[in-house]
């Protein structure tokens, strides 16, 4: 007799553990052949009999009740909040491209990166760039262990138990697979089922989405699993993050794995070996694009062989071998009703539309942005105006045309204020500089709240519900003005003063205070970032906690560099990408007394880590200085900066008595010289390879 002929009220506990088990892994596999191959094997009414029998047994035996239950796929008990994971491998973004020139201007970077022929063919995937929200998936065993959200890159949001609820992923893999492996894919919802589900909503009272893409985000990001259950998400896959046991040559044969495991793929995704054929692809897919069941706004190029991936590596937070190529701007026609000036951390006066609400590509945009005061008076735009609108993809809606012949005719050109809106001091404009700037610096309050909201952003502190709203309610009722304040703000009496406003139940408060304390150790590259110090991005952020490698050897490094004769400030501006600009910027920033008094504060109330970098103990050069010199005929001059700051190097731009060695191609000349000067290693190109390992 088998086990699913006993009566679930006459299992025992270890033939209910062996069955649920079995169910497990029969379910999967017809959801597989339902959901992926479009060809049921069995009946609709015997495979809900296998579910309602996986239900009673795990009814009966609750404790028994598996991680890869079926039973997950329709949702589970709702979630308090959502758990941080961090990515072992950083989901990064992608650069763009925006025009034929842009992709072939990205093949051209490639090859002279790689040192290739002009005429040498790069192969090429072209998918469509699906416009839903990212994910990670980690399988360990095969099985599905854990899915986070993209999030800030290196770190997301445990969605394990919703994504677990959509059909076409599987909950284990078939076949030969990894020890470890994370999938990365986006999670969309097709058009016709984004009518329904906002048709249902509209019925019922509840929240109607603008687009399919906010619909998708919204679902996947419930608390309760069993809401996402019952929205009609689905996902395609296309990357992966950490990997254990397993390689593969090309990003193609990769893909094919992914279908035979059982992911979605998307078949649209073609092979191209030219800057032409990209084109193809791409204008090909954007004639059926309005045909598609579901949203893309663009197609991603990837070059195929593997090795010549990890060759190219990464710039920033983009590989170097891949981008998007975006479709054009959807525009729309409205009215500007006003100009308004927004204020930035930096004291920057920024001109925003205000604009005669509009539809754009299923978006309601009622903001623009003008750029700035050179922008306004070159196109003479002005408060009344019939204006053209796009909106391309993520990127701010803008404002790209001034239809004149419907100008109203009492209309003033616009005139770009000479002082800050926010605290009336002057706004000067320095010479060879676009934007216009307010004077007031700390005394300004919209810098200091446009700072507080970059401080506790996503890239920086990322402290959860601590958004712009609130900064603003905060700082106007002066329970925070500067960074520090976030952080003794409970103990200087916060939980008080937040009792009774509106909003700010106990449940509420009590998850600020917590999620303010989950922040108090933070890496050194997001604390410099944190900062909001001019021209310092992520990148440089993450250059300077390299170069450093403590929070109080920068420190230090910075105050010291106020003296440009010093060794600190040619230490600084010999940094790869920093530069004259950037330095003056940093030694602007800690000349400020009240920027060293807010970093001292900080100091006492968090724990700064120091840089973590990766695993570089059997690099030979892991520590050294290294700067390249001369023509580099084996590698491009781009590719060995890089190949050398991945082993843990830190690469300068000129020779200093701390550069450890020098690299020299031919035609080498004074950067050679001055280290030979100096009795610094001087080595070929060749040499260095030996050194490197190849």
């Amino acid at each position: 007799m088998t086990l699913r002929k006993v009566a679930v009220a006459d299992l025992t506990e270890k033939q209910a553990a062996s069955e649920l088990k079995v169910l497990a892994t029969e379910i999967a596999l017809h959801d597989s052949a339902y959901h992926r191959d479009d060809a049921p094997t069995i009946s609709d009414a015997t495979y809900d009999a296998l579910r309602k029998r996986n239900d009673a047994i795990e009814a009966r035996f609750p404790e028994l009740k598996r991680s890869d239950s079926p039973s997950k796929k329709v949702g589970s008990a709702p979630a308090t909040g959502f758990k941080k994971v961090q990515h072992s491998v950083p989901m990064l973004s992608l650069g763009n491209a925006f025009s034929d020139e842009d992709v072939a201007a990205f093949v051209d970077r490639i090859r002279r990166f790689l040192d290739m022929d002009a005429d040498q063919a790069i192969e090429m995937t072209a998918e469509p760039k699906i416009d839903g929200l990212s994910f990670s998936a980690r399988y360990e065993k095969g099985r599905l262990a854990v899915a986070a959200t993209r999030g800030d890159g290196s770190e997301g949001e445990d969605i394990t138990a919703n994504i677990r609820t959509i059909k076409s992923l599987p909950d284990f893999l078939m076949g030969d697979v990894p020890k470890v492996i994370e999938i990365r894919g986006e999670v969309y919802m097709t058009k016709s089922d984004f009518a329904g589900l906002n048709a249902a909503q509209e019925a019922k009272g509840g929240k109607v989405f603008a687009n399919p893409r906010n619909a998708a985000a919204g679902s996947l990001r419930q608390l309760d699993p069993a809401i996402t259950a019952e929205r009609p998400l689905k996902a395609f896959t296309y990357g992966w993050g950490e990997v254990q046991g397993m390689e593969w040559k090309t990003q193609w044969d990769f893909l094919q794995s992914l279908k035979a495991w059982g992911f979605p793929i998307n078949s649209r995704t073609k092979l191209v070996k030219s800057v032409e054929a990209m084109l193809k692809e791409y204008n090909k897919l954007g004639e059926d694009r309005a045909g598609l069941p579901y949203d893309i706004d663009g197609m991603v190029y990837k070059v195929n062989r593997l090795d010549l991936q990890k060759r190219l590596g990464f710039v920033s937070r983009a590989p170097r071998w891949a981008t998007a190529h975006k479709y054009s701007a959807e525009r729309a026609e409205t009215v500007l009703e006003n100009i308004d000036i927004q204020v930035g951390r930096t004291g920057t006066l920024t001109p925003v539309a205000r604009l005669k609400p509009v539809n754009v590509g299923g978006v309601v945009v009622s903001n623009a942005t003008l750029h700035n005061e050179d922008e306004i008076a070159r196109k003479d735009i002005r408060v009344g105006d019939h204006v053209i609108i796009q909106r391309a993809g993520d990127v701010i809606p803008q404002v790209v045309e001034v239809l004149t012949a419907k100008r109203p005719r009492d209309s003033k050109p616009y005139r770009f204020p000479t002082k800050c809106p926010a605290c009336g001091s002057h706004a000067v404009r320095e010479d060879g500089e676009v934007a216009r700037r307010c004077t007031g610096g700390l005394i300004c309050p919209a810098q200091a709240v446009e700072r507080l909201k970059h401080f506790v952003s996503r890239n920086a502190f990322d402290i959860e519900g601590f958004g712009e709203k609130n900064i603003e309610a905060f700082f106007t009722d002066q329970l925070i003005e500067s960074p520090a304040d976030l952080f003794t703000l409970e103990k200087r009496g916060g939980r008080t003063k937040l009792e009774g406003r509106e909003g700010w139940a106990e449940k509420s408060i009590d998850n600020l205070f917590a999620a303010i304390d989950r922040r108090r150790t933070i890496s050194l590259e997001r604390f410099i970032y944190a900062l909001g110090i001019r021209q310092v991005g992520q990148a440089t952020a993450r250059l300077m906690a390299q170069a450093y490698g403590s929070f109080s050897a920068w420190r230090k490094a910075m105050i010291a560099a106020k003296d440009k004769e010093s060794g600190a400030y040619q230490d600084l501006n010999n940094i790869e990408q920093i530069g004259e600009s950037v330095a003056d910027d940093l030694v602007e920033f800690f000349a400020e007394k009240h920027n060293r008094d807010i970093l001292e504060a900080l100091s006492k109330e968090l724990t700064v880590e120091d840089f973590l970098a990766p695993d570089t103990s059997a690099s030979p050069i892991a520590g050294k200085i290294v700067v390249f010199t001369g023509t580099l005929e084996v590698m491009s001059r781009g590719e060995a900066k890089a190949r050398a700051q991945s082993l843990g190097a830190k690469v300068a731009g000129s020779v200093s008595k701390k550069t450890d060695l020098v690299v020299a191609g031919p035609g080498a000349g004074s950067k050679l010289k001055e280290a030979e000067a100096l009795g610094i290693k001087v080595v070929t190109e060749q040499e260095y390879l030996a050194l490197i390992g190849g």
